[in-house]
């Protein structure tokens, strides 16, 4: 009989050879770069609508355009509310930062520590399911369960002998309110990362460290902790590379004038202008300046972590 013929190693392959053996891979790719192409770079054309005096139809960059240098960018800084949008989402994204983050990590090391592996798979499945309910019906909620008329949670502060609160339409609970609905919905599909990072450990650590006589809890702080914190740094400086980009369809959902100094923030401000009044130059500024501020978060917090940790993105 015939000895299969051995595949040689990649690196023994000469480059075309390489490529015709990976060929599956790089079909699977032909689709997100498609998606990468035509929804991210492709649209960069239009930042020069940032810089012009654009009229809805013109096209980006032509001799007709009318070229207006920073005009818009001094625009939105003139506002007498731009402060108050650049403070309010900056109060909801680092609240985001410092509550949300850490429930994915938190619920990753719980699961983690639950040893009947049907149910771990169960409540893992559960805690999944908020991610798939939109914002629209998450807001419904709130409202249904916050209302002054009939809702559960007025109806159980009467049961203790306290007045109702109107919470939706409260300053001091409206971040409570966004942030909590925000952590119910996410920190499930959130803890994936580090669900998977733990389930890369090697299970002889845990051995050798239960001979050594430690329990449960010291084998998450000396072991599990330190091995995902590399797959934590990560994730936390992306989160922070997103610190101005707070979405506006909760806001938006949850509006009402009584909570305008709380809830209006730069993408509402930027819904309203852009796509409410038609001031495309306006909304595409600040969009500009947001993902500037984005990249430069992003690079300094990268920056950062290689120095004190040695884990960055690059």
């Amino acid at each position: 009989m015939k000895k299969k013929k051995e595949k040689q190693p990649l690196n023994k392959l000469s480059t075309w050879d390489r490529v015709k053996r990976q060929l599956p891979f790089w079909v699977m790719l032909v689709i997100p770069i498609a998606k990468f192409l035509l929804f991210n770079y492709f649209p960069l054309f239009g930042i020069a609508i940032a810089f012009q005096d654009y009229k809805l139809g013109d096209p980006f960059i032509s001799p007709e355009s009318r070229w207006v240098g920073f005009k818009w960018f001094q625009m939105f800084f003139k506002n007498p509310f731009a402060w108050r949008y650049i403070r309010n989402t900056l109060a909801i994204s680092l609240r985001s930062i410092v509550f949300s983050f850490p429930m994915g990590i938190i619920i990753a090391l719980i699961f983690n520590e639950i040893t009947n592996l049907r149910f771990r798979n169960l409540v893992n499945s559960v805690s999944l399911l908020p991610h798939f309910i939109s914002t629209v019906v998450i807001v419904a909620m709130l409202k249904t369960m916050f209302s002054v008329d009939g809702g559960i949670v007025n109806q159980a502060l009467v049961a203790l002998g306290k007045q109702p609160i109107n919470f939706m339409v409260s300053k001091d609970w409206y971040y409570t309110l966004y942030i909590g609905s925000g952590i119910w919905a996410g920190a499930g599909f959130s803890s994936l990362v580090y669900t998977a990072a733990i389930s890369g450990i090697d299970p002889g650590l845990y051995e050798a460290a239960r001979m050594d006589g430690a329990n449960r809890w010291k084998c998450m702080l000396r072991i599990t902790v330190p091995c995902i914190a590399p797959t934590v740094i990560t994730m936390f400086i992306l989160r922070l590379g997103n610190i101005l980009s707070v979405g506006y369809e909760k806001a938006l959902l949850m509006y009402s004038p009584a909570i305008y100094e709380v809830s209006d923030m730069i993408s509402t401000y930027s819904y309203r202008v852009g796509i409410m009044e038609g001031k495309s130059s306006l909304s595409t500024a600040i969009g500009l300046m947001d993902s500037v501020v984005n990249l430069v978060v992003l690079v300094t917090a990268n920056k950062v972590s290689r120095k004190i940790s040695e884990t960055s993105l690059w």
